[in-house]
């Protein structure tokens, strides 16, 4: 894949990475890491001092690394929790990362954290409400944050705009970067029944800094984005889609659980070189009736269902 080096934002485009999960931490160890950069899920290693932040120290030697945090909550009406925000701005000046990332959500309320990216009203009071939380983060941190479009499986009836609307007025109000995860973008289109080129099409395309890829599990009425599949051919084409219109900008695969050995993570992730070539891969949505799992922390869970 051709970088552009042009940097949007002030961000470089760092090319084709994946994320760093425990299941590989011995073979990062012991072998080059193949891929241009890993995206560290910031929760994981803000408290971790052992072998973790060890594994991530000998990354960051080799590559770049980008944060990428679940817990945020930046849509929430109770204030920012300052202790995880110096949390996190401790362990990013450690890494130096090129970023920072998160989720357009809220996790939680009156103190009690879901463990989940809940869905925005999308109203103008609440995008002011989040406004003002990303300029206070961003002065706290520093830096441009850059904030995810969230998969989501229901919707307020309060809402006003669509969420590409949202998202692009929020981009620039505040200035911030924005992480286009393009499968959730086709999860959500066909949740909720919006057309997934629209999305893509009305964003502020020179605000998107980073793409995530995945693969999501078709659970009948609904598509879950599970992150442990190889991406769908309807993914890969919004993806094609989106790398023409933004001119190209860093590309994330994400799998979260059920995590294949890393050379098979990378031939997946490499194919997005062949997609921006035309050559799209005929994988098809999965289809399943067993319990969905979501959450990107997953992978660290030993979970029995019964």
């Amino acid at each position: 894949m051709t970088q552009i080096q042009t940097p949007r934002l002030g961000l470089p485009h760092l090319g084709l990475g994946v994320g760093l999960r425990n299941k590989h931490f011995n073979h990062l160890l012991h072998h080059p890491p193949q891929v241009d950069w890993f995206e560290a899920i910031s929760e994981n290693f803000m408290d971790d001092f052992g072998f973790s932040r060890h594994v991530l120290m000998h990354i960051r030697k080799q590559v770049p690394v980008v944060m990428h945090g679940v817990s945020l909550s930046i849509g929430s009406t109770d204030p920012l929790n300052m202790d995880y925000l110096q949390k996190l701005k401790a362990l990013a000046e450690i890494i130096e990362p090129a970023w920072i990332s998160d989720h357009l959500c809220w996790t939680g309320v009156l103190g009690a954290n879901t463990h989940d990216l809940l869905p925005m009203p999308l109203t103008k009071e609440s995008l002011d409400h989040v406004a003002a939380r990303v300029h206070q983060v961003q002065d706290f941190l520093g830096r441009q944050l850059v904030l995810e479009n969230p998969s989501t499986y229901l919707e307020f009836k309060s809402s006003t705009m669509p969420e590409w609307e949202y998202l692009s007025l929020l981009a620039k109000k505040t200035g911030c970067g924005l992480l286009l995860d393009v499968n959730n973008v086709f999860v959500s289109a066909h949740n909720h029944g919006f057309d997934a080129v629209t999305y893509i099409e009305n964003l502020p395309h020179a605000h998107i800094v980073q793409m995530h890829i995945a693969g999501p599990t078709d659970y009948g009425d609904l598509l879950v984005d599970t992150h442990d599949k190889p991406v769908p051919l309807q993914v890969w084409k919004l993806y094609k889609l989106a790398q023409e219109l933004t001119g190209g900008v860093s590309t994330l695969l994400e799998w979260d659980a059920h995590i294949p050995e890393y050379p098979e993570l990378v031939e997946e992730l490499f194919k997005a070189k062949q997609v921006l070539k035309g050559i799209l891969p005929e994988a098809a949505i999965q289809v399943t009736d067993t319990l969905p799992v979501s959450n990107p922390v997953h992978f660290q869970l030993e979970t029995t269902y019964e």
